[in-house]
């Protein structure tokens, strides 16, 4: 029997999404001299929650996603995750915009550009939360430059879509901000791994899967992969191991058996897409508009009617309607859901499943809608909405995570979840939204906790000219704040036109 191939690299990266692919852009910037490989399972980059079609496309600030600032129980607006949300963007803005500089990035219009990001709600007490959180909002630099409006005809400039046909007594109301961005992630990730790539350190694999990871005596991991075209199966040796195959990544982080992936278990969720693509219409609508979630929604279930860029296509898109599929990926297997139960997380399966009674309901009614429940639900935003400008199509599938803590027991976890090793040789994402929008963030995290001593050493030079705000709170520090918008604006073509305050003087190339 031939022996199986065995290579030593410095870095594995397994799937070709927008994590993997910012992580090994930073590395690239970090390391040049490190081999990297890249696994990914589909025959091509950003198949799965990167691509365009299967998520938002929001560049998540906090500007418009009102389950970000909920209200507390003494009426009061909990402001804090809008903060932490929009710096993390912030970061992604600037390192961007270095790429831009560096001339890794050719035309930035080719990834994002500005698409306004608005709020909106309906009826007395949706309209008197929404005005809290305009006034919560605005005592933040960050947040400068946000109008708010009740009424009908300013909002109706603003989103005519929306205004026309609608009851004039129906009260409404609306936050609006040029701040906001419309992002292709699948196009983004095409962008850095091709880089990777042209540098000659970096080895591409598509068709290739990742099926077992082993801990070596030495450190380093053993990675099994196979070639899904030849059955071909190989070995490799790395040094450090990154596990970003969105819903994919619970099962190899279990594989890994370190004692973190013990806490933690999943529960997928899909979506669907109510997609426009007639000009009459589309060429009406120039935002991205949320409303409130559902009770029992999920935070990437939170409906929003959407100006997406993709290429030369320009559409509206609504939703997303939820789905189940006991599949982790929307190209995955129906048995992902049961393989990810494990002696030490059924328990915690179990009483999530029994505390959640609202997700679960939610979960039934969405599965009951017909296309003409999804019309009639777009009217809420849209009234004058004709089916026939209308088509149903699959969004991302997501996996929520099940978290086991000591001391509270077990949780259904949204958001993102960064898990490394104590040793620091290998690092996994698991969740959902803000996802790809805080990807440069996520990833500084995950530097940090895996590679302490460089990050805080020998690559903080190199990082505070790719992040000028790194380890600054551009919030407390309105110079600085005013300097990176002004040029990540500039750089990535955005049209950000909020005046610099009276005595703040901004300087050109930060960084």
């Amino acid at each position: 029997m031939a022996k199986r191939k065995e290579i030593e690299t410095d870095v594995v990266l397994i799937g070709a999404g927008i994590m993997s692919a910012t992580l090994g852009a930073f590395i690239n910037e970090l390391e040049p001299g490190h081999s990297i490989h890249i696994f990914e399972r589909l025959g091509r980059v950003a198949g799965e929650s990167s691509d365009a079609w299967n998520n938002a496309g929001t560049g998540h600030a906090a500007l418009c996603e009102l389950n970000y600032t909920p209200e507390r129980e003494d009426g009061s607006i909990e402001t804090k995750k809008a903060l932490d949300i929009i710096e993390q963007f912030e970061q992604s803005k600037q390192f961007w915009s270095y790429l831009v500089k560096d001339g890794q990035i050719n035309d930035p219009k080719d990834f994002i550009r500005t698409v306004p990001h608005m709020s909106f709600v309906r009826g007395e007490n949706d309209v008197n939360y929404l005005r809290k959180r305009y006034k919560a909002l605005q005592q933040f630099k960050l947040f400068k430059g946000m109008e708010y409006s009740e009424d009908p005809e300013v909002i109706k400039n603003w989103i005519p879509l929306v205004v026309e046909g609608r009851d004039r007594s129906e009260k409404i109301a609306t936050t609006y901000t040029e701040l906001g961005t419309d992002v292709d992630y699948g196009a983004l990730t095409k962008i850095f791994i091709d880089n990777m790539v042209a540098r000659g350190n970096t080895e591409l694999h598509l068709l290739h899967e990742v099926y077992d990871l082993i801990r070596q005596d030495d450190g380093r991991w053993k990675v099994k992969v196979k070639n899904l075209s030849t059955g071909e199966k190989m070995i490799y040796y790395s040094r450090f191991v990154f596990i970003g195959a969105g819903g994919g990544s619970l099962h190899l982080l279990q594989d890994s058996d370190i004692p973190e992936s013990k806490l933690y278990g999943g529960f997928p969720v899909g979506g669907q897409w109510l997609v426009c693509s007639n000009p009459e219409v589309v060429n009406k609508h120039n935002a991205k508009v949320y409303g409130q979630a559902s009770v029992g929604a999920p935070p990437m279930s939170v409906p929003h009617l959407d100006t997406r860029v993709m290429g030369e296509e320009t559409s509206i898109l609504f939703g997303p309607f939820a789905t189940f599929s006991t599949k982790f990926l929307k190209e995955g297997s129906y048995w992902d859901l049961f393989e990810s139960i494990k002696y030490w997380n059924i328990v915690s399966l179990m009483r999530v499943g029994l505390k959640n009674y609202e997700l679960e309901k939610y979960l039934i009614q969405q599965l009951s809608l017909s296309f003409e429940d999804r019309i009639e639900a777009l009217r809420v935003f849209y009234p004058e909405a004709k089916a026939e400008d209308w088509k149903l199509e699959e969004a991302g599938q997501r996996v929520q995570i099940i978290y086991k803590d000591a001391e509270k027991g077990a949780s259904l976890q949204f958001g993102t979840e960064i898990v490394t090793s104590e040793d620091g040789t290998i690092g996994a994402l698991l969740g959902a939204s803000p996802g790809a929008s805080t990807s440069v963030s996520i990833m500084l995290t995950l530097l940090e906790r895996c590679f302490p001593d460089h990050f805080n050493g020998k690559w903080s030079e190199k990082l505070k000219a790719m992040i000028p705000s790194l380890g600054q709170n551009l919030e407390e520090n309105e110079a600085l704040c005013y300097q990176v918008r002004t040029e990540t604006c500039e750089l990535l073509q955005l049209d950000w036109k909020e005046p610099v305050p009276a005595g703040i003087t901004v300087e050109a190339n930060v960084g």
